[in-house]
């Protein structure tokens, strides 16, 4: 398929809620802006470094078994955050990753945003069945 990276902004959702009840200013909302994050269609979901994760100020919420290409082990998941990628966003928990991985958006971030991988052109796309435009479905 190629590579495909994406600039992608990822914010803690507990400052996002801080900053809309007005407890915070958005200037001191903890957010990260990764220029390449690598988008993982055999990921299935947000995936980021510690380093991201601490720098979020995150917090555990359980541990999950994971296939990886070192084997099964077990991963820590945080939750959550409002990924933006290409104008849309959405809120996902987050599997922490060994730091010297880039930032990995999975299969289910991508429904969640209504984008596609377009491979000939190695770059994210807004889903054809619904005219490109950003949508959930509810059926």
């Amino acid at each position: 398929m190629g590579r495909v990276s994406v600039v992608a902004e990822i914010a803690s959702l507990e400052d996002v809620y801080r900053v809309m009840r007005g407890d915070i200013a958005e200037a001191d909302a903890r957010r990260v802006t990764v220029s390449d994050a690598l988008v993982d269609t055999g990921a299935t979901s947000l995936s980021m470094p510690r380093r991201l994760i601490k720098q979020l100020g995150l917090l555990p919420i359980r541990s999950r078994r994971a296939v990886t290409t070192s084997g099964i082990r077990d991963v820590s998941v945080y939750g959550a955050v409002r990924l933006t990628v290409q104008g849309r966003d959405c809120v996902c928990d987050v599997t922490e990753i060994a730091d010297e991985c880039p930032v990995l958006i999975g299969q289910v971030p991508l429904d969640l945003l209504d984008l596609l991988v377009d491979p000939g052109n190695q770059r994210l796309m807004g889903n054809p069945i619904h005219g490109g435009e950003h949508m959930v479905e509810l059926m």
